[in-house]
């Protein structure tokens, strides 16, 4: 429906400067250098003091997780009032919390409009295991990559995450969990019951973190940073289905563990379930691991392989797998295959898994099977979907006239 709206009312004119006004920015996702600019540019603090202050936000966001002004105790309450003017820390909206039988958590988060978009929903899910606790972080609102049996690629792409809506989810995961220093533990929260309670981070969420590289780069870095969010890159896994360019790029630039969406040994099985094969086929897409920097037996890269029942489960495909994999230092997730609504495929039997597994492991190759997390409350691999979607032109052209309209008035 085409929106429309009477401007010759006050009540109208009051709703038209509200959208058109901006939001103020965030600071979170910001570089040290990018805080201190912002705060000079905007004149709340002088040129002299920017590197000082940048370095107080800095501490106060990412080793204290507090997203309020106020609650920075040792910045003077003028400053506190300037910085609340022109800024924000604060999260995002949690539409959803959802807690699943084995502990698993997902969160349906929303963020607000950018340009003339409308707002836009995520999800992210933290599994808690024994001695770890693993958030998996979403890159893009929907995904482009259209593989067959994944829930996310049936919801077409609305747009790319920021850096600063990259990381919220992993700030706003650690509050609920109580992950912060002086922070309680929400009551109900199963988590791990020795340290932090997100030790590890996975890039496997909603998206193809590799066609939204520089945020995710500018994310992960700032996650890693020894003096803020202090993940050590052994415990964040970037997962792509194949982007080939962007791989060494990751490696080089990021430095973090990589993962392969791989299901498939053969070209005409893999165009079929993950059809990014079709540009970047298995050839070139292995050739790119080989030559991932930092590749070795303490840096191995891991190779997801979901199992479809009759599709990619006997041992002649573990025998291509074996074959295909030869000689890079790899781990082999085997993952049962998670159902969805609509879905046409199957999980393979328990004991096709176990004799596939046992092939692998025999030929030297570690190959977990992965405990399904979460399914319950769609919160598995594959499983995530929010209804989030473009906005349509009409729509569109109709918001941006109605700004338009109204730019000017006092």
């Amino acid at each position: 429906m085409t929106l429309s709206f009477d401007l010759t009312t006050e009540g109208a004119r009051d709703a038209l400067r509200a959208r058109a006004a901006p939001e103020k920015p965030s600071l979170i996702g910001l570089t040290r250098a990018e805080l201190a600019e912002a705060l000079v540019a905007s004149g709340t603090v002088p040129e002299r003091q920017a590197k000082m202050r940048a370095q107080q936000l800095w501490h106060w966001m990412y080793v204290r997780g507090v997203s309020d002004f106020a609650g920075m105790f040792n910045i003077s309450k003028d400053l506190r009032a300037e910085l609340d003017k022109h800024f924000t820390v604060a999260r995002p909206e949690i539409v959803e919390e959802q807690i699943s039988s084995d502990g698993t958590r997902k969160w349906l988060f929303r963020f607000p409009p950018r340009g003339a978009g409308r707002p836009v929903e995520i999800e992210t899910v933290y599994i808690p295991e024994e001695g770890r606790g693993t958030l998996c972080i979403s890159s893009q609102v929907g995904c482009t990559l259209t593989c067959s049996f994944c829930h996310t690629g049936t919801q077409k792409l609305v747009r790319n995450l920021t850096a600063e809506e990259i990381l919220a989810q992993l700030l706003t995961a650690r509050d609920r969990l109580g992950d912060f220093p002086d922070r309680d533990t929400p009551d109900g929260a199963i988590v791990p019951a020795e340290g932090r309670k997100v030790s590890n981070i996975v890039m496997m969420g909603m998206g193809e973190p590799l066609y939204n590289f520089e945020a995710v780069k500018k994310a992960l870095l700032i996650a890693s940073d020894g003096d803020g969010l202090s993940l050590s890159k052994r415990r964040i896994t970037l997962s792509t289905s194949g982007v080939v360019p962007e791989i060494f790029r990751t490696g080089e630039e990021i430095g973090v563990m990589l993962a392969i969406s791989l299901h498939a040994t053969n070209d005409d099985l893999r165009d079929l379930l993950v059809p990014i094969n079709k540009k970047y086929p298995l050839k070139e897409l292995i050739a790119a691991c080989r030559a991932y920097p930092g590749l070795s037996n303490a840096r191995r890269i891991t190779f997801e392989y979901v199992m479809l029942k009759d599709v990619n489960d006997s041992i002649e495909d573990a025998k291509g797998l074996i074959k295909l994999l030869k000689g890079i230092p790899a781990k082999i997730n085997l993952i049962p295959f998670n159902p969805w609504p609509g879905t046409n495929y199957q999980c393979s039997d328990w004991e096709t898994i176990e004799k596939f597994a046992d092939y692998i492991n025999n030929a030297g190759y570690a190959s977990p099977i992965r405990t399904p997390r979460g399914r319950d409350i769609l919160a598995a691999c594959g499983q995530l979907k929010s209804e989030s979607e473009r906005m349509r032109k009409v729509d569109r052209l109709a918001l941006e006239a109605m700004m338009i309209a109204g730019h000017g008035e006092a």
